[in-house]
């Protein structure tokens, strides 16, 4: 449980659901984290869970909305002048809107760019120079399994998540003589307090709402959080070292459906 020593990592959307999971999965593994999130109360239970299961582990948290384009630069801060290094970056913090295409607004449109898009791209740009110092440095994005599978509903959302994958691509190619590789993880259903929350507000209990996903996946079933941080750490670690460039389907086999 070591794979992670020596290293530290900034998580955006590092409250709760894969941010969290992924908190908790690197510090076990070693590393010193640091999550931003713009909900506090999240971050302090993550913080407060991570300490009772690893008392070692060196985790601290940031505030702060990603769409805030001076929220990036402070977090970075934040992050090497606790732990004086920055070896991984994951971009996972995520907004969502139910629109249909023809009706989504121009507001809609800027809220989800800024949160999903320029956001990650902001914390890209002010951990770099860190990330390249480190000289394995890796940059990890969140996207999604409708970033390249289509369906109907959430058109803005999953247009900011096929953009983060050009994203992914293009800086693979600019950084890849830095030493810093970039990679794209994208989830398919993966069961959050999110998910449960929202079940939950229109009257759906937990079982009803597994249910829901039996037609999604080759496999069945939703997500756990676990499920996805494990593939986002193996492309944090260096046991991914010859891989850059890459878009890793952790979808259940929906892509292939």
């Amino acid at each position: 449980m070591a794979r992670l020593d020596n290293k530290a990592a900034l998580i955006t959307g590092g409250g709760a659901g894969i941010g969290a999971a992924c908190a908790q999965l690197f510090c076990a593994e070693g590393a010193a984290v640091t999550l931003v999130d713009m909900n506090i109360d999240v971050l302090e239970k993550t913080v407060k869970a991570i300490n009772a299961k690893y008392p070692a582990a060196r985790v601290s948290y940031f505030e702060g909305n990603v769409a805030d384009v001076d929220v990036a630069e402070a977090a970075v801060l934040h992050a090497l002048r606790v732990n004086g290094q920055l070896d991984i970056l994951v971009n996972n913090a995520a907004m969502r809107t139910y629109t249909a295409l023809a009706d989504a607004t121009p507001q809609e449109w800027a809220a989800m760019v800024q949160v999903n898009l320029t956001g990650g791209a902001n914390f890209c740009r002010h951990a770099l120079p860190a990330l390249r110092e480190s000289g394995r440095g890796s940059i990890v994005n969140v996207a999604s399994c409708y970033a390249v599978v289509g369906r109907k509903g959430m058109g803005v959302y999953d247009a900011t998540k096929a953009a983060q994958l050009a994203l992914t691509r293009t800086l693979a190619h600019e950084e890849a003589a830095h030493g810093v590789r970039v990679n794209a993880v994208c989830p398919g259903s993966t069961l959050t307090e999110f998910h449960i929350s929202k079940a939950s507000s229109v009257g759906k209990d937990l079982h009803e709402l597994k249910s829901e996903r039996s037609d999604t996946s080759l496999l069945g079933r939703w997500a756990s959080p676990d499920e996805i941080a494990w593939p986002i750490l193996w492309l944090a670690s260096d046991e991914s070292s010859f891989i850059t460039g890459t878009t890793l389907m952790v979808d259940g086999g929906l892509s292939a459906m």
